[in-house]
C-alpha cells in the first residue's frame, strides 16, 4: 500500500508522523510535494493530490475519507477508527467532515507548493 500525503502541511505531517511511528512494513509513505512520480503513479495532478489523502493498493487509487479507512485498517493501533467510522451513517458524517477540513487545509497549503 502506498499512502500519498502532503508533507508540506504541518497538520498533515503531524498526523502522518503518528502513523509512521507504528512502522507498518506494508505501508510506503509518499510525499506529494512537487512530486512528478506521485502524479504519474496516481494519474492525479498536483492540485488533486494536494486536495485529499490518496492510497494506492495494487492499481486502485482511493482518496479522502475512504483512503483513511484503508490506512487505519492496516495499523493495529488505529483499527478501532476503521471499525467505527466505516459504519454507514457514521461514515457519511466522517466523509462530510473530512471534506470540509481537507478543503480548508488545501486553501491554507496550496501556496506552499507549485500547482500544475
Amino acid at each position: 500500500m502506498k499512502v500519498y500525503f502532503n508533507n508540506s502541511c504541518k497538520i498533515c505531517k503531524a498526523e502522518i508522523d503518528l502513523y509512521k511511528k507504528e512502522k507498518i512494513q506494508e505501508i510506503e509513505w509518499v510525499d506529494i510535494t512537487n512530486n512528478n512520480l506521485a502524479q504519474k503513479e496516481t494519474s492525479k495532478n498536483s492540485k488533486e493530490l494536494l486536495r485529499r489523502l490518496h492510497v494506492k493498493e495494487g492499481e486502485k487509487i482511493t482518496q479522502g475519507a475512504e483512503a483513511f479507512l484503508l490506512l487505519w485498517k492496516k495499523i493495529p493501533k488505529y483499527k478501532f477508527l476503521y471499525k467505527f467510522l466505516k459504519l454507514p451513517i457514521i461514515f457519511s458524517l466522517f466523509s462530510f467532515g473530512y471534506e470540509i477540513i481537507a478543503f480548508f487545509l488545501y486553501l491554507k497549503n496550496k501556496k506552499q507548493i507549485k500547482i500544475n
